[in-house]
């Protein structure tokens, strides 16, 4: 099978609506998975059997969509925003505001917070994590969109201490 059949197939599993499909023969294995709904995109592997010391290979489709960047949490711009506090994640996970969907926000900007007050929580491995405050003081920016992936060390809100 060569690079243009790939391709083709590629094509075709995307225009059909499958989710996954998988094929084997005897020197190649090939995996499509299609992305959701809202991704578009699609990913490819193709492996290499072990056949007289073939190396292993993965390749990406030409037409792949390029990962979405999280929101701008660059740090606040200088000036009137370097008196201001960064709370950050402290784990990996999904930033929540809420404790459940009915339920109200943790925290509003605005709001003045202790120290040791439930911001928001973060959902990592099925746990539910509450982010605590460190600092007191008044929230001046929620820095990321309920419901959206964070990373370690990412700005979450902003807090004015004075």
């Amino acid at each position: 099978m060569d690079l243009k059949d790939i391709q083709n197939l590629i094509k075709f599993v995307a225009k059909s609506g499958a989710s996954e499909v998988k094929l084997e023969t005897e020197d190649i294995k090939i995996t499509i998975k299609t992305g959701s709904e809202d991704d578009k995109g699609e990913t490819t592997y193709i492996q290499q059997l072990p056949a007289m010391a073939q190396p292993q290979m993965q390749m990406q489709p030409q037409a792949a969509v390029p990962q979405q960047s999280a929101p701008s949490t660059d740090s606040p711009s200088e000036g009137t925003d370097s008196k201001f506090i960064t709370i950050k994640s402290p784990i990996i996970g999904t930033f929540y505001r809420k404790p459940s969907p009915d339920k109200p926000v943790f925290v509003e900007v605005g709001n003045t917070v202790n120290v040791g007050d439930v911001l928001c929580v973060i959902e990592a491995m099925k746990l539910f994590n509450e982010i605590e405050s460190e600092v007191s003081g008044k929230i001046v920016k929620v820095l990321v969109d309920d419901s959206s992936p964070v990373e370690f060390d990412q700005p979450l809100f902003l807090v004015d201490p004075s």
